[in-house]
This record gives C-alpha cells, structure tokens and sequence, in this order.
C-alpha cells in the first residue's frame, strides 16, 4: 500500500494472524511458512457522522482505520470496534498509514478558515471509544500553506473572495481543499518516500482551468516541529513554507478532485479514485492511474489565463481510451476508500445507511478485490474460497 519492498510486505503479512470465513486461512509462503490471508470483508461500522471518505490499514498489528467525516474509527481485522476519535473539527477525508512512524495520516478540511490540514492521528493511544478530537492528546495537525494560498486566490482580481462556491471564477485551478493522501516514492526520484496531498477540485463546465488534478509532495520526517493539537475555535498555521514538489495531471474537471489517493507497489503506479466530472468533452472516467515509471516532464499546464508550465503526471496507457481528448482510465469504485495491499489485491471501500434507534447511520465496509486490468472496472471481488490463493 506504500513504499515498501516485496520482503518488507512479506514480514508483515507473516506477523499478521486473521480470521477469515470463520477459521485461520493460510497460503504457503515462498519460504515455506504459512502467510495469513487478509480478510475479504473488515466491517467499519455504522455511525452518526457522515459517509465514508477513507480507508487505512496497519497489516503488522491487525488494525483497520475507517474516516466518517468528523469520526475516525478503529477496528481488528474482524471489524471489531476497538476505539473511535470523536468531533475532529473539520472535514476529515482520505487516510493513509505511514510504516516508518506508525501514525495514520488524514485530509482536513477548515474552509471557513481558508485553512487545510494534515491531521495525524497515533493509533496506539487510540484504546476506547469516543475519545475527543480536542483534549485525548491522540490526534495532531500540520499546516499546509500552499493549499490555502491556492483555495483563497482571487483569480479574476476583483478584489473579492467569493468562497466555499464552485460558481466563481476564484480558487487557483479550481482548488476546493484536499481530499486524497498517499505514502509513496518521490515523482523525480529524490528524497525517498513522501507523503502526497490531492486537491479537491470544484466541478464547474465553464472554466477551463481545471481539468488538472494537483498533487504536492512532503517530506514528513522532520514535521514533528510543526505539529499542533487540534481546535475547533483556532486554526493554527504551523506547517511548511512550501511543498518539496507540486505537479499536475490532466484528467478532465471532476467533481472535488481526486477522493481517493492510493499508491501500489506492486505495481509502481498510483491510483486516482474520483466523483465523476461533468464536462460532456472529457470522458468522465472515475480512475485514473498514474505511470509510476515515468518522470514528470515539464510542460504547459492547459486552460490558465495566463502562459504557465509545470511538472506533469502522465497517465497509464491502459484501461479505457477516449480517442478525443487522448485520456486513460476505468470506471470502478474507490472514491470512498481503497487501500493497496502491494500483491495485486485491493481493499475497495463499499458504503450505505443503515436504520438504528430512529436515526441513520453512515456505514462502510473495505471488501477485498483483485486487480484484473479489465475495462470498465478494473477490480474482481475475492471470494472467500479463493481468499487463500496466491494473488
């Protein structure tokens, strides 16, 4: 799911024992030692929050993290509740986890504030439920200047900030926050793992300055100078001048960008789940995959105002094609959830409501897929009589 070698994933999965269809499911490893299989269903729950927005899972201690808006739950890999953080102040999207510190990495948003966020949370001082956002000294946040500077722009310089509005032609690139977060190789190669931050992107058919999805990559490692408490009443602004690289893709507007950001290691490319745009000249595709082995190339960025060039993203020549704009991709699930299990498999988030006490609750689930390649969906649900096979 990150940046991890083959053997790294191995050690992981062999420390990791899981209940599946109702006994241990094992695979011999190609050393000879049984490997657990991961789960084909971990139940997230269903909770007075809203949807589902991500999904992160820790393989070496067993534990699934699931983000319900302002909620963040934990679970065993049986979907067992072992602990919640409650009243995140803001919109708290995409998660994913990071290996090398053990702490699991969030999207917040704080648009009254023009402010957006890391949020960070320590799962190992998450141990019971509800324990507040504000006060359980298990969650963290890190400033992003760059996104603000973006959302807040006063594109046409009439001296007015429209807004949280996507009817405007305001907010750099069409910047509606962030969404989707991933751990994973550097684009040009240098310094090793970063952490990626997706913007979200306002659907809007008029402009023409949107149709990039935006990604900024940080260098985690020395952000414990940065990190602050959370508060609903102030929006601290500790964090990096700048982003270590900025870079764009060209997919076509969609509906607040790239939900899901997820990285495979397997096979070296990233994975953009998204809302589906609503320009009729793009194809509207709701995946895009990035080509992990290609460079970014400095070229123009389309549509703005004025002449600009930056470092692209090219997509992965596969999946569907439209001949007109020249764009790949798939139309499959993932914009809730979706985590890389770094073999070929994939834990794509499903979501629904469910009726409790006279109120609806959000629910959510992460169910096990196969990656086929296969057009219009890219991903075979595992059954559980094949959950023990070799990817």
């Amino acid at each position: 799911m990150r940046n991890r070698t083959r053997v790294r994933l191995a050690s992981l999965i062999t420390s990791l024992a899981v209940v599946a269809g109702g006994g241990a499911a094992h695979a011999e490893g190609a050393a000879g030692r049984s490997l657990p299989t991961a789960p084909t269903t971990v139940d997230g729950g269903a909770w007075r929050s809203g949807h589902l927005q991500g999904m992160a899972v820790d393989r070496r201690k067993g534990h699934m993290y699931f983000s319900f808006t302002d909620l963040l739950v934990k679970t065993d890999l049986r979907g067992k509740p072992i602990g919640s953080v409650t009243g995140v102040p803001g919109h708290l999207g995409d998660l994913d986890f990071n290996e090398q510190d053990g702490r699991v990495y969030g999207s917040l948003e704080h648009k009254a504030a023009k402010a957006f966020y890391v949020a960070i949370f320590n799962g190992a001082r998450i141990t019971r439920m509800n324990m507040p956002a504000e006060s359980a000294g298990v969650v963290s946040a890190v400033h992003l200047k760059e996104v603000g500077k973006d959302y807040s722009a006063d594109v046409n310089r009439d001296g007015v900030f429209d807004g949280d509005t996507a009817n405007t032609p305001d907010h750099r690139y069409g910047c509606s926050g962030i969404d989707g977060v991933a751990f994973g190789p550097s684009f040009d190669r240098k310094g090793g793992q970063k952490l990626t931050v997706a913007y979200g992107t306002y659907a809007n058919a008029t402009r023409r300055d949107n149709d990039h999805q935006v990604l900024l990559q940080y260098d985690v490692r020395q952000w414990k100078k940065y990190e602050r408490p959370l508060s609903r009443n102030t929006a601290h602004r500790s964090g990096p001048a700048s982003p270590d690289g900025k870079y764009f893709a060209y997919t076509g507007n969609t509906t607040y960008g790239v939900q899901n950001l997820e990285y495979d290691a397997h096979s070296r490319n990233w994975l953009l789940a998204v809302y589906r745009g609503t320009k009729t000249q793009f194809p509207n595709y709701s995946l895009f995959v990035l080509d992990g082995s290609k460079r970014p190339v400095r070229g123009v960025i389309r549509g703005q105002g004025r002449s600009e060039r930056g470092s692209l993203l090219p997509l992965l020549p596969r999946g569907l094609n439209d001949k007109a704009t020249g764009l790949y991709g798939w139309q499959s699930g993932g914009q809730y959830g979706l985590i890389s299990l770094d073999d070929g498999r994939f834990y794509v988030a499903r979501t629904g409501t469910a009726q409790q006490g006279g109120t609806t609750r959000q629910s959510g689930r992460a169910v096990l897929h196969r990656w086929t390649g296969l057009t219009p969906n890219p991903f075979a649900q595992v059954s559980a009589a094949s959950a023990g096979r070799k990817p």
